[in-house]
């Protein structure tokens, strides 16, 4: 780590941009196995909320992959620094006062907490998409559990490496039993019962 470091506060502060995107910046983290229906929550969540007129952007696991963390496998030491770097990201855009979604399989519980701790209290939302591996390997929408069933892909999650679910999220989605619409309610209802989807009360008069 490098040292003779100093952190600088910065002039414009973090309700200052949030007075002026008129909301709260937060961190939705969707968390589930793979197919357990992550990335089609965050799209839905983030279609609604930009119609609705706030500024969101969501971190796909995969996506993310292709460029921030494509150095990074898939052993249990990448999928750390995964989340952690995702985490920090997150993070940046939620002092911004953006809305970040981030939909990673995320299957560590320290990890998860770790990246918890660094988002103000109330801002970080931890989501379990709450789906059977049974289930997941039903729909299998990229063959991957064809694959790690067959050897093709080690350490994955279900299979062949661990998934730690929440124990205490801010919300359960049970995929199996409720479709895209009323998931999508229910995270949008959660960002609106926190009080997150408008400015900061001493700002909003301003």
């Amino acid at each position: 780590m490098a040292t003779n470091l100093e952190y600088r506060n910065r002039s414009i502060s973090r309700e200052q941009r949030e007075a002026l995107l008129r909301q709260k910046g937060c961190v939705v983290w969707l968390t589930g196995l793979s197919g357990s229906g992550k990335s089609t929550i965050a799209d839905a969540v983030e279609r609604r909320l930009y119609e609705s007129g706030h500024l969101v952007y969501v971190f796909d696991g995969d996506n993310i992959r292709h460029g921030l963390n494509a150095d990074l496998g898939f052993a249990p030491e990448d999928r750390d620094e995964n989340v952690r770097r995702v985490g920090e990201v997150a993070a940046l855009f939620a002092d911004a006062g953006i809305i970040a979604v981030a939909a990673l399989i995320s299957p560590y519980r320290r990890e998860r907490d770790s990246v918890r701790e660094r988002i103000p209290a109330g801002r970080f939302l931890e989501i379990h998409l709450d789906a059977s591996v049974e289930v997941c390997e039903g729909r299998d929408p990229k063959g991957l559990y064809q694959k790690a069933r067959a050897g093709a892909i080690p350490d994955f999650t279900g299979i062949s490496a661990p998934y730690e679910s929440p124990e205490h999220p801010e919300l359960v989605l049970r995929t199996a039993e409720m479709d895209a619409d009323a998931c999508t309610d229910a995270v949008i209802a959660l960002l609106a019962g926190r009080d997150l989807l408008t400015p900061p009360r001493e700002m909003s008069a301003r």
